[in-house]
């Protein structure tokens, strides 16, 4: 879900482009995978780089991938809500001490979440605490609907809401980064033509969308 106002926008500018018909679906990048692993008839799948690693070595996408954009995860509360500092590792981990509830998403940014409380010795003490979106449902919608206090996602899917404020990024030390990957699917009838639209995304021309949409070009 990161990634579907940005596909959507390079869908459009490539049909005008060249002339070609782009239809996307956008939907958890759990139900994405196993769809594609499952031989539904879609000619190429946008997942985080690992996932697509995964698809290449089962056989379902066709290597090589392409890496699309670098996506940070930023932290967000409530629009009245006070305003934790997180300017730092330690700001940060006071921060989700003190908060009342704290969202998190089912992609790879949840997972890597959970990996840093446990490696901060407070995933024990937040246990009660953890509240995970589920698929494709927003954390900024939680946290915009008051249901938890301190959200973190990525940024691309935080920036478009009404009812959050967003803290920022998270600090540096600790920054979760995805890189968002295409690849062919096996099961595409037409792979030059699936080639062509990754080249597009891969572009400097495509720069400018991805850091409208919260992102940063990946590095070839």
């Amino acid at each position: 879900m990161a990634t579907r106002q940005l596909l959507a926008e390079l869908a459009g500018a490539y049909e005008m482009q060249a002339g070609v018909a782009v239809q996307i679906e956008s939907v958890g990048g759990v139900d994405a995978a196993r769809r594609v692993q499952a031989d539904e008839a879609f000619d190429l799948v946008v997942l985080a780089s690992d996932a697509i690693d995964k698809l290449a070595a089962a056989g379902k996408a066709l290597a090589p991938r392409v890496d699309i954009v670098r996506s940070d995860v930023a932290v967000a509360v409530g629009a009245g809500a006070a305003r934790p500092d997180i300017g730092s590792e330690e700001a940060l981990r006071q921060a989700v001490l003190a908060a009342a509830s704290i969202g998190y998403s089912t992609g790879p940014s949840g997972t890597a979440l959970m990996q840093l409380f446990e490696r901060w010795g407070i995933a024990a003490q937040l246990k009660d605490r953890l509240v995970q979106a589920t698929p494709g449902v927003p954390v900024g919608s939680l946290v915009a609907q008051g249901q938890v206090a301190l959200g973190f996602q990525q940024r691309s899917e935080l920036i478009h809401l009404d009812g959050i404020a967003i803290l920022g990024p998270m600090p540096e030390a600790v920054q979760i980064v995805t890189i968002f990957s295409a690849a062919v699917c096996a099961a595409s009838q037409q792979p030059q033509a699936v080639r062509a639209l990754l080249d597009f995304m891969a572009s400097p021309q495509a720069a400018e969308a991805k850091r409208r949409q919260g992102m940063e070009p990946a590095s070839h």
